[in-house]
């Protein structure tokens, strides 16, 4: 058997499909409030549960040989900043020590991107990188960050703890729409006014997935494997996807300054809301830092070749037409 936590989300679902594929016995553990109907239910087993509840997890683990941990929060806000050290590095150690302990033979730890990079940082391969709680930009990325040393230390120790880093997810099957895929489809429809320029790197989903796969089943501990494809700029990426809807792409760039202070307006309301922010501080921090990453070595490692962005695109755009969002 073999648990994926979060396995609802973008990167899970997709993960969880291919499992299927591989004729592989799945179980998934996610929130009691989370949607599951895209998910292969009649295939799969769902146990509701949260990461922050040991308890939870324990049962979840039992009689699972492989675990892949993707549950988290990621979205770099939240009305009480202590939930990301909660969910992100607590919930982290419930399920490394649960699994471990349940006798799980490799346990797989999904870390992120956002904290690989630093004012320092001008692009490269990471996959060594240990990186500087000095270097993180906010509560999301410190939570972040303490779940990966978390799962080093397990792995360092000579647990069979692995770690990948996807960079940004893109592509069909967002479910829940995630910042990137909002603001992508906020630009097919022609809704996107104006930008805030920045750098990024990207990867189709699906590939992230496969990625996941594969390190679960060659990947050795203590070291990260970096899954990402495409080194962009925001404006060509946003260039790209309004030429594939015949649409002129947003012309208005949006400066630092404004931006930050529109992060900050829109926390403020959000903290009296309750309702996601339009735009997070911690967001607009990260467009200073370089996010330009080398994933070749992983790449070859694996024998993962990413899509064309091409592709990845064109699925985007017709999924987007059958659903009438655009």
């Amino acid at each position: 058997m073999i648990l994926v936590t979060g396995g609802a989300g973008f990167i899970g679902s997709h993960l969880v499909s291919l499992l299927v594929e591989q004729q592989q016995e799945v179980r998934v553990l996610e929130l009691p409030h989370a949607s599951i109907s895209h998910l292969p239910l009649q295939k799969i087993e769902v146990v509701r549960g949260d990461i922050r509840n040991r308890n939870d997890v324990r049962e979840a683990v039992r009689g699972c040989h492989q675990v892949y941990h993707l549950a988290a929060n990621p979205n770099l806000w939240t009305r009480r900043r202590r939930d990301f050290d909660a969910v992100n590095h607590q919930g982290t150690v419930h399920v490394l020590e649960e699994s471990l302990a349940a006798g799980a033979s490799r346990i797989l730890h999904v870390s992120t991107e956002s904290i690989l990079t630093s004012k320092d940082f001008r692009g490269g391969a990471v996959e060594l990188l240990r990186p500087r709680r000095e270097d993180m930009v906010g509560p999301y990325c410190r939570s972040k960050l303490d779940a990966e040393v978390a799962a080093f230390r397990f792995a360092d120790q000579g647990a069979p703890v692995l770690v990948a880093s996807p960079t940004l997810p893109i592509g069909p099957g967002d479910n829940g729409l995630s910042p990137p895929s909002r603001m992508t489809l906020a630009c097919l429809q022609g809704r996107l006014p104006a930008y805030l320029d920045c750098q990024f790197n990207m990867i189709d989903v699906r590939d992230i997935a496969l990625g996941l796969y594969r390190v679960m089943e060659r990947g050795v501990p203590s070291r990260r494997y970096l899954l990402g494809a495409w080194n962009i700029e925001l404006a060509e990426w946003l260039r790209r996807l309004s030429g594939a809807v015949n649409r002129k792409p947003p012309t208005w760039r949006v400066s630092y300054s404004l931006a930050l202070a529109v992060g900050w307006l829109s926390e403020r309301i959000a903290d009296v809301t309750g309702k996601m922010p339009n735009a997070t501080v911690t967001g607009v921090r990260l467009t200073r830092y370089c996010m330009h990453f080398d994933p070749s070595a992983t790449l070859h490692e694996l024998e993962l070749v990413p899509r064309p962005l091409e592709a990845t695109i064109a699925d985007i755009v017709a999924e987007a037409r059958q659903s009438g969002r655009i």
